[in-house]
């Protein structure tokens, strides 16, 4: 579903306040699922809760505009459609976040007013930088565990959560009935460092941060992928507790967490005044850093657990608790120079060379700075004092120069004229931010090329990353994608990090990819404006390369979804000498030009979607590509945009624009219950 789909049913805006609540609703629903869905937040938690506060206000002031789809009325992401959904006992709320001493003092006055006379007893404890989880334990023995999913809904992750050594299947002692758990699955940081050395070892990509690992980690269909993970989890909470005598306080539940063998925070703090409270996170965030998981701040709870009721929950958070997050640490150093890295495309980046700092637990040393504007906006100069953070606690960004404490010394940065790498003339287009080395044979391309040629959205050669390919390029084993198929063991062999089993299994990888379908092939070269959608599309429609390559514009402008833009720039794409070359060295390496397409990657003849166009919208339990997939094997084509020639519209939740032309024009649409009974069954208009 694209942001535009998303709240396309609410009202036109009527104002300018209107305007920006719709766009504050689609920007925070973008965030959410990127957060909860993917684990690839693209902000910082203090960005994302600015935009969230805005619209909470803007919403509190114009209650006519309330809507069931803001995400204010939300709770966490959707459930994940590779695992069976189950519901949770009692729903799992999020907490409210706060960033200021102030705020914490509003949040203790607001508690003594909806409990006035009442002596309200505090506890602090580390926020666990993780993903939330439910485990569900019948007279002691663990039956089920879920994340939190959208709330009420979450995806069981048991086998998943049994790798974990921490959690134990059978709790120790005297337990309820029925007990649900509530706590964080975390990536110990020690593992994320590890995991990342073997990754880089490997060739493979590192992974962002422990968070985002951790939830990665969670959605492995295989168990034993998990257990190599290294996970272990902090539980704090419950949900569902069904026993004669319930815990009166929090102390009172993390005591009964350590004897049922549960493992949960090593120090709670405890506080009755906003004063003491404030101590205690400033205690906290002394020793953060220290703790086994990342944490990027407090939690308070009222310790009463009878208050807790008393004090009840708004839909989404509850009344009674209330995260504090920490300011993200700054650290002032020296940029020492702007240095220039080379993408695949021969876009300029220029890279921050910084005098090595310390900030949020790990030194700092490079800061992307994306273009020549960021550095303009900022007013960066090379030898200026700057302050440097990592947005998240995680990716370090240079936050702005210190001008007072200029010397005169300090020199304006330009983008060069030339590319560092091969000395090629570069190039701005009219209207564009990126800076160009205009030589396709440059050093630095040709190595993103084969990275990006490898990688999974092409031709998928496992272990084949930056790396290993810098490594290979530099003892001059590679100079474009063709010559990944004539490497041998013997030139393998003798490099760092390539044992015989490493050696094996590269060179396995790489015979392999020989077979691939055309579509990937295609999605690999790196035509201009080909991705993996537009390639399925070329390769359904010609069928060969060879075929392709040899299509004049008509042909191409002809093809459903390729515009006039894209043909001109595929068709120029394929008559250029060195394109013609490397295709050349491709069709002698053995690979899959489109004449074998390995069974079913191309249409099934006489599939029972055969002769239908498909156009799939709003939110569905699989990945949309899954889906797309699911068509295209049974002879189905899939468009990105409905017309009067689209035969069935696929819907899930929170359909938008596509569905309501969709109705417009009598398109069959199908719920994606009745498209797998379709699959089962026979396709009827």
């Amino acid at each position: 579903m694209t942001d535009d789909d998303l709240f396309s049913r609410l009202p036109p805006p009527i104002s300018e306040e209107a305007a920006r609540v719709d766009f504050l609703r689609r920007e925070i629903a973008h965030h959410d699922r990127l957060y909860y869905e993917q684990a690839k937040p693209e902000i910082s938690d203090r960005e994302y809760d600015a935009l969230y506060r805005e619209l909470v206000e803007l919403e509190r002031a114009h209650p006519e505009w309330a809507s069931s789809d803001s995400p204010t009325q939300k709770v966490g992401g959707r459930p994940q459609g590779a695992f069976e959904q189950v519901r949770h006992l009692v729903p799992m709320q999020s907490l409210d976040n706060t960033y200021s001493d102030e705020e914490i003092a509003e949040f203790v006055g607001r508690l003594h007013r909806l409990l006035p006379d009442e002596e309200i007893p505090l506890t602090i404890e580390p926020k666990v930088d993780g993903v939330a989880i439910a485990l569900l334990y019948e007279k002691g023995r663990l039956v089920r565990a879920a994340t939190r999913g959208d709330g009420t809904t979450g995806d069981e992750v048991t086998r998943n959560i049994r790798t974990i050594k921490e959690i134990p299947a059978l709790l120790s002692g005297a337990v309820p009935e029925v007990l649900e758990v509530r706590g964080e699955v975390y990536l110990p940081k020690e593992a994320f460092a590890r995991i990342n050395a073997e990754r880089d070892e490997q060739g493979l990509p590192v992974f962002a941060n422990p968070r985002n690992t951790a939830a990665g980690s969670l959605k492995q269909l295989d168990p034993n992928s998990v257990a190599q993970r290294g996970l272990s989890a902090v539980f704090y909470g419950f949900g569902a507790y069904e026993s004669e005598r319930k815990p009166a306080t929090q102390q009172e539940f993390f005591q009964s967490l350590k004897r049922w063998g549960l493992p949960t925070n090593a120090q709670i703090w405890t506080a009755k005044t906003a004063a003491e409270v404030i101590a205690a996170i400033r205690e906290l965030g002394a020793t953060r850093h220290d703790f086994p998981f990342e944490t990027d701040g407090a939690v308070i709870k009222v310790d009463d657990i009878a208050q807790h009721a008393r004090l009840g929950s708004t839909s989404k958070a509850p009344r009674w608790a209330i995260a504090y997050k920490y300011e993200p640490e700054q650290a002032r150093t020296r940029l020492l120079d702007i240095m220039i890295q080379v993408g695949r495309s021969g876009v300029l980046t220029p890279v921050a060379e910084l005098e090595p700092v310390f900030v949020a637990g790990s030194t700092v040393a490079r800061a992307t700075l994306h273009n020549e504007e960021e550095i303009v906006r900022k007013d960066l100069r090379i030898g200026d004092w700057v302050l440097v953070e990592k947005a998240g606690d995680v990716i370090p960004a240079v936050v702005k120069s210190l001008t007072d404490e200029r010397n005169g010394s300090e020199r304006s940065f330009a983008m060069p004229s030339h590319c560092p790498v091969c000395g090629a003339a570069v190039t701005r287009t009219e209207g564009e931010v990126a800076v160009r080395c205009g030589n396709p044979a440059c050093a630095a391309q040709v190595r993103r090329r084969i990275e990006y040629f490898s990688s999974r959205n092409a031709m998928d050669i496992a272990g084949l990353g930056e790396a290993v390919v810098t490594q290979l390029a530099e003892a001059g084993l590679l100079h474009d994608v063709s010559d990944l198929y004539a490497l041998t063991a013997g030139q393998l062999l003798p490099l760092d990090r390539m044992g015989e089993k490493s050696v094996e299994n590269l060179l396995s990888a790489i015979a392999s990819s020989k077979e691939q379908p055309l579509w990937r092939l295609l999605a690999a070269l790196g035509i201009p404006h080909v991705g993996v959608t537009a390639a399925r599309t070329l390769s359904a429609s010609f069928g060969t390369l060879d075929r392709l390559s040899a299509a004049c514009l008509e042909e191409l402008q002809a093809v459903e979804e390729i515009g006039s833009i894209m043909a001109n720039a595929i068709y120029a794409w394929f008559r250029r000498s060195e394109v013609m070359a490397l295709l050349e060295k491709l069709r002698t390496a053995g690979l899959n030009f489109g004449e074998r397409d390995p069974q079913g990657s191309v249409p099934a003849a006489g599939g029972k979607l055969s002769g239908t166009i498909w156009v799939l919208t709003g939110t569905l339990s699989i990945p949309r590509e899954e889906a797309a997939e699911m068509i295209r094997v049974q002879g189905g084509k899939v468009s990105s945009s409905v017309s009067a020639k689209t035969t069935c519209l696929l819907a899930g939740e929170e359909a938008g624009s596509k569905l309501a032309r969709a109705q417009k024009l009598g398109v069959k649409i199908l719920s994606e219950a009745e498209f797998r009974n379709l699959l089962e069954g026979t396709f009827s208009e």
